[in-house]
């Protein structure tokens, strides 16, 4: 099964994300992180999401790039994975040395039906980062371009879409 989370900033939406993972009942929790931190900023919102976390027995697997690339291993029992962010791993993949450049939207697709293969759920957190109206630099709307491709492909794969506004999750696609 395949569930996508999408909200804006501070919509609630990791929240929904790892109750969603939590009522599935796996045997094994993994969260995979795509935030690679750079400041104060993010590393305060990696120990928050930590904090969310603890006592829900998530394994965490950092994985900034190559998604496609992650093995998770022989599952014992059923296994549920939440991959936090999509935002974030399309820019990794876009914009770091190491990452897929132009190959980014095939590349993440292959990652998350590589991912899907490993696993009895996955719930995909992503962003709703096109509509403040403020027009941005050319590689901030490539970005957006990308990020929007991808979020396009993963709801029309998904069982389930989910929008969380203001920490009320809204039933997009059953």
């Amino acid at each position: 099964m395949l569930c996508v989370v999408t909200g804006g900033s501070g919509s609630g939406k990791s929240a929904f994300a790892e109750q969603t993972v939590s009522a599935f009942g796996a045997d094994e929790n993994v969260y995979v992180a795509t935030m690679m931190c750079f400041d104060e900023e993010s590393r305060e919102r990696v120990r928050r999401h930590r904090i969310m976390r603890s006592g829900r027995n998530f394994v965490t697997v950092e994985r900034y790039l190559d998604l496609k690339g992650l093995s998770l291993g022989e599952a014992h029992g059923t296994r549920a994975v939440l991959l936090e962010c999509m935002s974030n791993l399309a820019a990794n993949e876009m914009f770091d040395p190491g990452g897929s450049k132009e190959n980014a939207l095939t590349e993440i697709l292959a990652g998350v039906n590589a991912l899907r293969e490993q696993c009895d759920l996955l719930v995909i957190v992503t962003n709703e980062i096109f509509s403040d109206g403020i027009t941005y630099d050319e590689s901030t709307r490539e970005y957006q371009k990308l990020l929007g491709q991808i979020n396009q492909e993963i709801a029309h794969l998904a069982d389930q879409v989910t929008e969380v506004v203001y920490g009320i999750p809204l039933m997009m696609k059953l």
